[in-house]
C-alpha cells in the first residue's frame, strides 16, 4: 500500500512476542528480524548473512523455527513469536540455555541465539532421531563459524535427556 506521494504506508500488526501482545506499525517490506531488533529492541536475534543461510536470525513462529531475515513482518499478524529472550522463565534459564552454558557450546556467541532457538524447536520434534548425526542434520541450518558443533550437539543431547 502507498500513500499519495507513492511512499509505503505502515501496516498495523499484532504479534505475541515472548508471551506479550504487541501492536506494531511497520512498512510492508520490513522483515521480521528488523522489526524485532530495530522497532522492539530485541537484539538477541542476530543479523548474520541476511540470506537465510546461517541461522543466526532464527526465531520460533507458532512453535516452528523460522529465518526471520527472510520473513516479512506483516505476514505474521496474529502470530506467536519467541525470540532467544523469551526462552528463559525470568531468571531461570531454559533447559537448552542451561545445557549450552554447561557444555560451553559457544565461542564468539554470535550464532548462539539462533542455535538455541533451533535447538528448542528440536526438543519438541520427535521425528528427529537420537544420534549425534541426527541432531547435526536437524541443526544444519545453523552455521557456527567458530566450529563449536561438538559442544552444541552435546548440549542438545543433554537438554533432550533432561527434558
Amino acid at each position: 500500500m502507498k500513500d499519495a506521494t507513492n511512499m509505503p504506508v505502515d501496516v498495523a500488526i499484532d504479534l505475541r512476542i515472548n508471551g506479550k501482545m504487541t501492536q506494531l506499525d511497520v512498512p510492508p517490506n520490513v522483515v521480521l528480524l528488523d522489526a524485532l531488533r530495530d522497532r522492539l529492541g530485541l537484539t538477541g536475534t542476530k543479523k548474520g548473512c541476511d540470506h537465510g543461510q546461517c541461522g543466526a536470525c532464527t526465531v520460533l513462529v507458532n512453535g516452528e523455527a523460522v529465518n526471520s531475515c527472510l520473513s516479512l513482518a506483516v505476514t505474521h499478524d496474529g502470530d506467536d513469536i519467541t525470540t532467544v529472550e523469551g526462552l528463559a522463565d525470568g531468571e531461570t534459564l531454559s533447559p537448552v540455555q542451561q545445557a549450552f552454558l554447561d557444555h560451553d557450546a559457544f565461542q564468539c556467541g554470535y550464532c548462539t541465539p539462533g542455535q538455541m532457538v533451533s535447538a528448542t524447536e528440536l526438543m519438541h520434534n520427535h521425528a528427529v532421531g537420537d544420534t549425534d548425526a541426527d541432531i547435526a542434520e536437524a541443526m544444519s541450518g545453523n552455521i557456527c563459524r567458530c566450529g563449536a558443533y561438538k559442544n552444541i550437539v552435546a548440549a542438545i543431547q543433554s537438554a533432550r535427556k533432561a527434558g
